[in-house]
């Protein structure tokens, strides 16, 4: 096993290096390596670490956007070959990702949605400034099993609740699992509008995502149990 190239692309994430993490991408073709080898034992392990540390406060936002950076470029290599070949990378679940109507803040949920990627769930980035109506007809196309909305003001927030008012009215709730986030967000306004979940950071959400896609009945700690919620949904 090509330990020291896994371990050089690993590296390429954790420095932000996208040139060197495309370039390691290439040569790990030309050596005959497996896209998928390269994507799971070299390049998401890098993004993992790079997502601790950020939680951690051991990096910071610069950081974090250039490891995301270096992983697209690698990712951008790796892909196309993976089609190619006529493969395709398992998925972990279904992820609809947004930011609250009359909200234009990304950089959190952009982050969010890369380190979801990494470890393989298909995203479904709709951008800012999102509807509830939006966010519903997105969840049933895809058959999402999880929409994610973030707010990053005060009065926008009031969007996130709009966005499960939705999904019930539209009867997709029973079995779309809903997170929030953002900086003025709190368990206890995940609580008040009926959320499965609050994630505090990039890191912390991806545990959440994967904590409600894979073990639905394992309590998390950012995760909101029925009997704690102020609003009880289905």
């Amino acid at each position: 096993m090509p330990t020291d190239t896994f371990a050089a692309m690993r590296q390429s994430i954790i420095d932000g290096a996208p040139d060197q993490a495309g370039s390691l991408a290439k040569q790990a073709l030309e050596q005959g390596i497996a896209p998928l080898e390269a994507i799971d034992h070299g390049f998401v392990p890098g993004m993992s670490e790079v997502g601790e540390q950020f939680a951690q406060h051991k990096i910071f936002l610069p950081d974090m956007l250039a490891s995301a950076e270096a992983m697209k470029a690698a990712m951008g290599v790796l892909e196309p070959e993976l089609a190619r070949q006529g493969g395709e990378r398992p998925r972990a679940g279904v992820v609809v990702l947004g930011t609250a109507k009359g909200d234009i803040h990304e950089i959190g949920k952009t982050l969010v949605g890369t380190l979801l990627t990494a470890h393989g769930f298909r995203v479904h980035d709709l951008g800012v400034d999102v509807t509830g109506e939006r966010f519903a007809a997105t969840a049933r196309e895809v058959a999402a099993d999880v929409v994610g909305v973030s707010a990053l003001l005060t009065t926008t927030m009031r969007g996130q609740r709009s966005v499960i008012e939705t999904l019930e009215r539209e009867g997709l709730r029973p079995r779309v699992k809903v997170i929030v986030g953002g900086a003025p967000v709190t368990r206890r306004w995940a609580e008040e509008i009926g959320a499965d979940g609050y994630g505090k950071d990039a890191q912390s959400a991806v545990a959440l995502v994967k904590s409600l896609v894979e073990s639905p009945a394992v309590a998390e700690s950012d995760r909101i149990q029925p009997e704690e919620s102020a609003v009880s949904h289905k």
